[in-house]
């Protein structure tokens, strides 16, 4: 096998097991992965959040997180409320039936991986992270939209997200 091949099949491989975890929460929970990581980041902040500062801190275009949002609040697992501090902000918390289902998820699949991945000495850490980038590059994937939440979607609807501004 030649090298090019075995490393399309690691990467096949490593998509094969976000799309599986990502199938496992949806069917256990209700929740899609940016669903899920959204409610995390909602919850983390006792005081209430905003939208933007959700799309900032999981780095997420605001346009996709806006969308989750809707749904999210249509599903009744968050709310939205004018903050009496300040009229012109919105800030998003948790409902009942949000913590409640964000109780029953799944730790997320990169839990398990950022475990194992700090185990890692530095040196073969800032290898895998090195080669990681220059594979995104190789595959004209350096703009795409991307949280740090392992996720999968066809290509068809990552290539339409907003890339993230730095």
């Amino acid at each position: 096998m030649e090298k090019y091949e075995e490393l399309l099949l690691a990467l096949r491989k490593v998509i094969r097991a976000t799309d599986l975890y990502s199938k496992q929460l949806n069917k256990r929970t209700g929740l899609t992965a940016p669903q899920l990581l959204i409610l995390r980041e909602i919850a983390a902040a006792p005081d209430g959040i905003t939208a933007s500062s959700v799309a900032q801190n999981i780095t997420l275009s605001p346009a996709t997180v806006s969308n989750v949002i809707d749904r999210l609040e249509h599903r009744e697992l968050i709310h939205r409320e004018r903050s009496v501090q300040d009229r012109r902000r919105v800030v998003l918390s948790l409902t009942a039936r949000g913590r409640e289902r964000l109780a029953e998820a799944p730790r997320p699949l990169q839990e398990d991986f950022i475990h194992k991945f700090q185990a890692l000495a530095d040196w073969e850490q800032s290898q895998l992270v090195a080669g990681m980038q220059r594979i995104a590059t190789m595959m004209d994937a350096e703009r795409l939209d991307a949280a740090d939440v392992l996720e999968v979607g066809t290509y068809e609807q990552q290539k339409y997200r907003t890339p993230k501004r730095k």
